[in-house]
């Protein structure tokens, strides 16, 4: 069947569907006419989108963009993907050699004049900009693709400084409060002074002296592993005594009814299960009274303002050990050397959060044998090895130490089965040193 001579163009037949003439209906015929729009081009194909204007808002496909450049259609927004502007950055040069057709492109502007009002300002704008001349805006495709490498030369810098992320695999503990723990040590490090204590507020003190205090602590140390009491409160519990010495004059008789009473309190605040009165006054031989206990009780909260929360070391140490991806070791020696820190008075001038990074920086060095302070230990704790140097060589020698003289009391707790024999471990007696190693 020969099909060429009834397809061709002017070859129609003035003929309705039901084989009516129709009288006064006029095709084009003339071969001349070719202008008239493909099919293709008004969207009346199966499956292509309809709008409701003559200017598709979506980008076009590569080809498609090119075509519709040299017919003098308006490009519709297509979103500038980096991946799209460095294809445009490529075919620049070619769409810049194509001809183009102005009287075709004048007439396109007209219709493209009526749509753009529907548009918003930005996009109106950009319209303009791309009918306003014969080629794309290549400088300020230039531009913009430099402008997104620099932002990620940027991000990669970024990177490269940001803290490393410790809190990633406790982001399904709701205990570990990850959304919230960078706020938390942010607080506890604007907070942590509000703990401290002069370093020589001993010298007001009439009656007693640091050495007295020293003995306190170290029996409170026993009384604390005997109790089984948490962590936390036994450094709350030094905490207490000191910020109370420091506004209080205390006789030397009283100064065991001041630590009783303040472990009292440390344990009303942390523990689940608090030791009754009695339990302290049969551990302080019966020498002091019920009613002696709550009198101290009452002036000690008074004195202190009902102040009970402040950044221990212990809050801290937390933190810092998580850091350092600390194992049972590391953690238990690092509280062994924080510990023997809190029997000494001279320690307090160091504060809570450094004294914390001492710690786990000194037992780090003395685990592997020689300096270790990782990027991550110094992001998070923010203290640099030059900066903890002081007080590790200070704790260094409170290690080498623990065992002689007369208050023992911690070198005993961390020789048993249950804290690992921690206290036999061997010094880093090497930070003692004027090498670096």
């Amino acid at each position: 069947m020969d099909r060429s001579g009834a397809n061709a163009v002017g070859a129609m037949s003035s003929m309705s569907s039901q084989g009516v003439p129709m009288e006064g209906v006029k095709f084009s015929t003339e071969t001349g006419d070719t202008n008239r729009r493909a099919l293709r081009d008004i969207k009346n194909l199966m499956g292509a989108p309809i709008y409701p204007c003559a200017v598709s808002k979506r980008g076009l496909s590569d080809k498609a963009t090119v075509d519709c450049k040299n017919q003098g259609v308006i490009l519709g927004h297509r979103p500038m993907t980096r991946k799209y502007a460095a294809t445009l950055a490529n075919k620049a040069k070619i769409c810049h050699q194509e001809p183009t057709e102005n009287n075709e492109r004048q007439k396109r502007s007209a219709t493209s004049a009526q749509i753009s009002n529907a548009f918003n300002a930005s996009n109106a704008a950009y319209d303009e900009d791309h009918q306003s001349g014969d080629e794309f805006p290549l400088p300020m495709m230039e531009e913009m693709v430099s402008t997104e490498l620099k932002e990620i030369e940027m991000e990669d810098l970024e990177e490269d400084t940001a803290v490393p992320d410790i809190d990633s695999f406790d982001s399904k503990n709701p205990l570990a409060v990850v959304d919230y723990v960078e706020d938390i040590y942010n607080f506890y490090r604007k907070d942590e002074n509000s703990g401290c204590v002069s370093p020589n507020y001993m010298a007001n003190q009439f009656d007693i002296n640091e050495k007295m205090r020293a003995i306190l602590i170290d029996w409170l140390i026993e009384v604390h592993y005997k109790f089984e009491l948490m962590d936390e409160t036994l450094f709350l519990t030094v905490n207490i005594i000191d910020r109370f010495l420091a506004r209080q004059n205390v006789v030397r008789k009283k100064l065991q009814l001041v630590g009783v009473t303040a472990m009292l309190l440390a344990c009303k605040y942390e523990e689940v299960t608090v030791p009754v009165v009695e339990d302290l006054i049969l551990i302080s031989d019966r020498a002091y009274t019920r009613k002696e206990v709550l009198e101290m009780e009452r002036l000690i909260v008074n004195t202190l303002q009902f102040k009970m929360s402040v950044p221990t070391p212990y809050v801290f140490m937390r933190r810092f050990l998580k850091a350092a991806q600390s194992d049972k070791k590391l953690e238990l020696l690092s509280y062994f050397i924080v510990e023997l820190c809190l029997v000494e008075y001279d320690m307090l001038k160091f504060r809570p959060s450094l004294l914390a990074a001492a710690a786990v920086y000194t037992a780090q060095c003395a685990i592997k044998g020689y300096k270790h302070w990782d990027r991550s230990c110094e992001m998070h704790t923010r203290y640099s090895e030059d900066q903890l140097l002081e007080c590790s060589k200070i704790m260094v020698e409170f290690h080498k130490k623990a065992g002689q003289g007369r208050l023992t009391g911690v070198h005993r707790k961390y020789s048993t089965f249950k804290f690992g024999y921690t206290a036999k471990l061997d010094p880093a007696l090497f930070l003692l040193g004027t090498n670096n190693i």
